[in-house]
């Protein structure tokens, strides 16, 4: 979907659970059979090499889990059943990077003959790159809050964190400095579902949006999410400015130098001295 899995898979088919998920009273209060097929995306290159179980997902524990948390969890939609399962099983196996995850339900309430109706979703860890700047009160307690804040989401995993380094402000409006850094995540969340996360870290700490590049307590942006190219009104991936601004690019080269940029096709590094260059020449042309 968004990121390059490994290409090996682990499939398990029709697995047979009773549980009790439906929108009528009935089916959460008496239950039914659903039938689950997961298609499980890992790299098995060490395990097969090793011969070894623990190098690999295995199989038999994963049948067991599905079969523990469906009853265990009722929904009143396949879609949410299908949903929460897929994050239950990326969250509980670190090896597991993405999986395809359908259920079926033959003896669904549908007045007619049918074979089976089902859901199917495909959910995976992805790996994104954010900004975060603050100029406004104690900056620092602010950008080490925001860390806390993706550290304590059940669906992001922090992986890296740059240095803070002072800027001056960008976009022409007179205000004090920044404090700005670069943030590596993964994260089970698609990018509009991480940039409403961003929003609620950034209005717990009082961010207030009146003025564009005005001063704020609190900025967080997704600057890249795997390779995706992404344009919708509220949310353009990768960001379209990130390769004029020193302040995104010089954490980012600190803490994934050699991350290569999908639509320019160059590493955050060369983008830095690419920047650091275009200015000196302006500046000696002046």
């Amino acid at each position: 979907m968004y990121t390059k899995w490994a290409a090996d898979e682990i499939r398990i088919e029709k697995l047979e659970v009773f549980a009790y998920h439906g929108v009528y009273p009935e089916e959460t209060r008496n239950g039914q059979i659903f039938y689950v097929n997961a298609v499980l995306y890992t790299d098995v290159h060490r395990a097969a090499a090793a011969d070894d179980l623990e190098s690999t997902v295995n199989y038999g524990e994963v049948c067991r889990f599905i079969g523990d948390w469906m009853p265990a969890n009722t929904c009143k939609l396949l879609e949410a059943a299908a949903e929460r399962l897929a994050e239950a099983l990326l969250l509980k196996y670190p090896l597991l990077q993405g999986a395809d995850l359908e259920i079926q339900k033959p003896h669904a309430p549908i007045p007619m003959p049918f074979g089976s109706v089902s859901v199917k979703v495909r959910r995976a860890w992805h790996r994104a790159y954010l900004g975060v700047g603050s100029n406004m009160g104690d900056r620092e307690r602010y950008l080490s809050g925001a860390v806390k804040s993706l550290e304590a989401h059940p669906l992001v995993t922090v992986r890296n964190v740059s240095k803070w380094i002072n800027t001056s402000p960008y976009g022409g409006v007179e205000q004090e400095d920044f404090l700005n850094g670069v943030i590596e995540i993964e994260t089970i969340l698609g990018p509009e579902g991480l940039l409403e996360t961003l929003h609620e870290i950034e209005n717990k700490a009082g961010r207030v949006r009146t003025l564009r590049w005005g001063p704020r307590t609190l900025d967080l942006d997704i600057l890249l999410y795997d390779e995706l190219q992404w344009a919708e009104d509220n949310l353009v991936i990768p960001h379209p400015d990130m390769a004029n601004r020193a302040f995104v690019l010089q954490p980012l080269a600190e803490i994934a130098p050699g991350l290569v940029h999908p639509v320019l096709g160059k590493t955050a590094a060369a983008l830095l001295r690419e920047l650091e260059r275009d200015k000196c020449l302006e500046k000696s042309g002046e």
